[in-house]
């Protein structure tokens, strides 16, 4: 495939509201395959590391999907770049892209992978019961703490030696009765949100075989602003708070370092 095979392609998956450029670096790179530069809107893939077709779609996809999330959310220098939001972002672009016939998903087509999703996904109930019924034995704890008058954070901290976080998720799995279904670590997120609304999109979301990323978008409580001034206000106001921050923290060594050069006399 050429640059114009590979941007006709990104273009058939989803269309652009802004143009951009696909460009072969000739080169190898044993660091990334690809870039997304977002003030020149060029999509730099090194093509010297693909040995197939397939590998270039899937790292321009990904790189498209920076474009895409860029007109969606103005670039901001510095800011991470692989949020949840770009990851759903890009799954939904390769679910399109896989619908519309520009990449193929492996993953449903070679019997290998068929047969080894299907024993991980086996084991996925297991690990939601043990974590259900654990949940379950730690609200028992927590009464039986009460009834002694000690704390029951100190018992799950050193008598279980178990995370508080994951004692919490599960006491609240079990009290929402998650299905074991899904998994643990798709229900530690369902039990993470207040509203059984919510907890019922994330559930049939997962069902439909939405990844974490896109439950997680689906389902946030409120989407960030894309207003770009509400946004740049809110960036500054960080940095603004990082370099005091980072002005107290230098007073203090400095402090420090001059206690320390007055004792050396």
């Amino acid at each position: 495939m050429n640059q114009d095979m590979v941007k006709d392609a990104l273009l058939r998956a989803e269309e652009a509201k802004t143009d951009f450029s696909v460009i072969f670096s000739g080169k190898q790179s044993g660091k990334v395959n690809g870039l997304y530069k977002p003030l020149s809107r060029e999509i730099i893939l090194h093509n010297k590391n693909f040995e197939s077709d397939g590998q270039l779609i899937y790292t321009a996809l990904h790189e498209y999907a920076h474009h895409l999330h860029c007109e969606r959310r103005p670039h901001l220098p510095g800011a991470r770049a692989h949020t949840n939001e770009f990851w759903a972002i890009f799954h939904e672009l390769l679910e399109k892209a896989e619908q519309k016939g520009v990449y193929q998903n492996i993953f449903d087509r070679e019997q290998d992978f068929i047969n080894l999703t299907e024993r991980i996904r086996s084991l996925l109930p297991k690990n939601g019961e043990i974590m259900l019924k654990f949940g379950e034995l730690a609200v028992e704890a927590e009464a039986l703490c009460k009834k002694h008058l000690v704390r029951f954070e100190d018992y799950i901290d050193r008598a279980v030696g178990v995370p508080r976080a994951s004692a919490a998720s599960a006491m609240k799995a079990a009290g929402y009765r998650l299905p074991a279904e899904l998994g643990w670590d798709a229900m530690k997120l369902v039990a993470g949100l207040p509203k059984p609304e919510d907890r019922h999109r994330a559930i049939e979301a997962f069902r439909g075989g939405k990844s974490q990323d896109a439950v997680r978008s689906l389902v946030r409580p409120d989407p960030p602003s894309d207003d770009p001034r509400e946004l740049l206000d809110k960036e500054r106001s960080r940095l603004e708070r990082t370099i005091e921050n980072l002005k107290e923290r230098l007073g203090r060594v400095q402090n420090e370092l001059a206690k320390l050069e007055g004792g050396d006399d």
